[in-house]
């Protein structure tokens, strides 16, 4: 790891002035959280906040924005992006391309999303990782809680779906992956060669891929789960990946994002090899704790610069656009459509 990124890890006991949520569920409404604390360490490479690890690789340490309360309203349009902020907090709603200003909240919820379509904008539905027994599936239109689902694993850490309706969620601390068929009922467990799962994603073959640490927390690990097999397999990338971020299809390679490096990965996988075939830097942000590949667009939930960004894909770049609204401390991001 470079002497920037080391630096980056080389943090104590740090106090973090955040905002909590409201209770309750709202569509197309926002309101402005109160003041509150946020405490942070890390173990090894691993970021906790008040005493549960998270998938991000930086916490926002600056001066907490102020925000005022964002009025009641509607903005026309299908398309609904859902910056998912810090656990038991809640999801701030917008509207891009119509708007970049905050439309909405869902409350009571946290961590990564996830959508019913290997990328682009989720159809009608769309999931949210917030606990063992939070694992949430939510209707674009009015934000009605559709289905609960659970884990039997303490820190669910990542959510993905195959074309089939397949929820796979993986586990930070201990790195198995849970699968539920239909995304209903009783999962699977699976378990990887990693220590730590941050991240997963199908491609289109229903290959299932994860990333996160291996058992000292010293390297970087990728593994496949082949569609009609029991067994993760480790895939080399041909590139080094300084810090796991997410994992998605784009269509046509599968990406990896480096929370570090502020790069998504383009990977074509042959056996346990991933070759890279291009590479997207994301300029100006602080870190995508979770990214979201969509039609032209790529959209950021940034817990370094306490926002979230869309960015042109694959051209990537400077973001086209910052999101304004309220954040407590961001780690996942979705997108669906009222279709």
């Amino acid at each position: 790891m470079s002497p920037t990124g080391s630096f980056k890890y080389a943090c104590a006991l740090i106090a973090i002035a955040l905002c909590s949520a409201c209770s309750g569920a709202q569509d197309d409404t926002a309101v402005a959280p109160s003041s509150a604390s946020l405490s942070a360490r890390y173990v090894g490479k691993t970021l906790w906040l008040n005493g549960r690890p998270v998938t991000a690789a930086r916490a926002y340490l600056g001066p907490r924005p102020r925000f005022a309360t964002i009025a009641p309203h509607v903005i026309p349009g299908q398309k609904r992006e859902y910056v998912i902020n810090y656990y038991g907090s809640y999801a701030s709603i917008f509207n891009y391309p119509k708007s970049t200003e905050q439309v909405g909240t869902i409350n009571d919820v946290g961590g990564q999303g996830c959508s019913d379509v290997l990328y682009g904008y989720g159809k009608k539905t769309f999931w949210i990782v917030a606990g063992s027994e939070q694992i949430v599936e939510y209707k674009v239109r009015n934000t009605e809680l559709l289905k609960t689902l659970s884990v039997s694993f303490s820190f669910p850490s990542s959510c993905a779906m195959d074309s089939s309706g397949d929820l796979a969620i993986g586990n930070l601390e201990g790195g198995q992956v849970a699968i539920f068929k239909n995304a209903s009922g009783t999962p699977t467990v699976y378990s990887t060669p990693m220590d730590e799962e941050f991240f997963d994603g199908y491609d289109n073959q229903g290959n299932l891929f994860a990333d996160g640490f291996t058992g000292d927390r010293s390297g970087f690990a990728l593994v496949e789960l082949p569609k009609g097999s029991t067994t993760f397999k480790t895939i080399t990338t041909s590139n080094t990946v300084e810090f796991p971020g997410s994992v998605q299809w784009d269509g046509t390679y599968l990406t990896v994002f480096d929370q570090l490096a502020d790069n998504i990965y383009q990977y074509t996988v042959s056996g346990t090899t991933a070759t890279l075939e291009g590479t997207i830097p994301l300029s100006g942000v602080g870190d995508c704790a979770q990214t979201w590949i969509a039609k032209g667009v790529v959209y950021c939930g940034d817990a370094g610069d306490y926002d979230g960004s869309v960015f042109s894909y694959p051209a990537g770049g400077a973001p086209l656009a910052i999101f304004t609204g309220n954040f407590v401390e961001p780690l996942g991001v979705v997108a669906a459509e009222k279709r």
